[in-house]
């Protein structure tokens, strides 16, 4: 049996009962983070184009454009609230690669569950054997893959979102292994995305579209390679020049390796540990940012090269900066999309600020995301903060409140009111929901 049939029958078996309690309750949480972060994604000028794109092209109208009326093509609702849940830099996020969950998997399991009118169940199961296909094949081929310029998210996440959305469609394991191959055909995603433009929302687009394309075709009898993933020429080889099937295939069936990690910041993920090091030393200090006159930031060499730009000109530029994301912290106090406005990277302050911060690689920290960040102030004295473990990460988490309160923040203005109150409630209770467009259409149209 080829990787990819092995991965096909795991998923085409898993059932509610194979999913532990705990994991239930962790995707509940990651479904409204998901859906707070996509609507007001939408109201982004990446995902308010994409949306208008999808509704334009018209179609059969079988699922939702978060965040606008009417309804799309499932896959390209897929690909639109991929882009949409990808444009504020506050979807999820995976512990070891730091890839994104929501934007392949949630986005194509949402647009086919609303078209084929599943339950809440079947959702949750789907969700769980798309995010489980992610976590297995990015621990099998990283941190080579990234290293060799590829995005985990779109790369593996066409694979993850195949997964989910041949779950719901009732595919067989013949079918999904199919599938699998058709996903690798399309699998796709540079790192050469950072910068003023765009480019990195789009990448979990065609990821979340191509996996629900993929799966459509071979549920309609079209064949795929099924080595597609340790093939000589396959997706291992090709993307990350190996792939550890081992580690692939480790305890498949009896544990899921999937730990979903949540975002309090608009920022690149590795950047959290600094704006959490910023905002400690700030709530110490009660200091004004005036009196600051140095800012020293050690990372681990993962990382110490990556996200140094320090004057941003773009609100997409600023929120993969670590000198503003730490300038912004000290000045508000916050690190949300507010904080990155295109207003605001223009103020002298901030950019004085922002060019104070030195960052210096040092291989002693416990973690490729640590920061160890010291300060100086006008005064002589010297404040110091270290941070290995972000809020909203395994050791440090954001609680479902946590969770709660960024939804209500995210989506405030947006939605009717009272509306998300019944959001949370239908969530809570997913197991009981027969039809999940009474979920989404709560979130389809936002309140003018």
């Amino acid at each position: 049996m080829t990787a990819s049939a092995a991965l096909a029958k795991h998923v085409i078996e898993l059932n509610e009962k194979g999913v532990p309690s705990e994991q239930i309750a962790q995707l509940k949480r990651f479904l409204l983070d998901y859906l707070g972060v996509a609507v007001r994604g939408s109201q982004a000028d990446s995902g308010r184009i994409v949306g208008e794109f999808v509704r334009e092209i018209g179609g059969a109208p079988q699922a939702s454009v978060i965040g606008q009326p009417g309804r799309v093509p499932a896959m390209h609702a897929a690909f639109a609230n991929a882009v949409s849940e990808h444009s504020i830099e506050l979807d999820d996020i995976d512990e070891l690669a730091l890839f994104h969950y929501g934007p392949p998997v949630l986005s194509a399991a949402l647009a086919v569950a609303q078209w084929r009118r599943a339950s809440g169940r079947e959702l949750l199961v789907a969700v769980m054997a798309g995010c489980e296909v992610f976590a297995r094949l990015s621990r099998a081929t990283n941190n080579d893959l990234r290293d060799r310029g590829f995005h985990t998210t779109p790369t593996c996440g066409v694979f993850a979102a195949t997964a989910a959305a041949g779950k719901l469609l009732g595919l067989t394991a013949e079918q999904l292994t199919s599938g699998f191959g058709l996903a690798g055909a399309q699998a796709s995603g540079l790192m050469e995305m950072y910068g003023p433009s765009m480019q990195k929302r789009f990448n979990p687009g065609p990821a979340a579209r191509n996996g629900v394309t993929a799966a459509i075709l071979a549920s309609r009898g079209f064949t795929g390679a099924d080595t597609i993933l340790e093939g000589e020429r396959g997706f291992g080889l090709a993307f990350a020049g190996r792939i550890d099937v081992d580690e692939l295939l480790r305890a498949l069936g009896a544990s899921i390796p999937v730990v979903i990690e949540h975002k309090p910041y608009s920022a690149a993920r590795p950047i959290h540990n600094a704006i959490d090091c910023a905002l400690q030393i700030r709530q110490r200090a009660d200091r004004r940012t005036e009196d600051i006159i140095g800012i020293t930031v050690r990372r681990h060499p993962d990382w110490a090269h990556y996200h140094l730009g320090s004057a941003p000109e773009t609100f997409h530029e600023a929120q993969v900066s670590l000198p503003y994301a730490v300038a912004a912290a000290f000045t508000f106090g916050a690190a949300l999309p507010e904080q990155f406005s295109d207003e605001l990277l223009q103020r002298a302050d901030l950019r004085s600020l922002a060019a104070m911060v030195v960052v210096e690689p040092d291989a002693s920290l416990r973690r490729g995301v640590s920061c160890d960040m010291t300060v100086a102030f006008r005064d002589g004295s010297v404040e110091r903060s270290v941070v290995d473990h972000p809020k909203g990460s395994v050791e440090n988490p954001m609680t479902s409140a946590d969770i709660r309160a960024k939804f209500d923040l995210l989506t405030h203005g947006l939605l009717a009111d009272g509306t998300a109150d019944r959001v949370d409630a239908v969530i809570r209770d997913l197991e009981e929901l027969h039809d999940v467009n009474a979920l989404i259409d709560l979130v389809e149209v936002v309140a003018s």
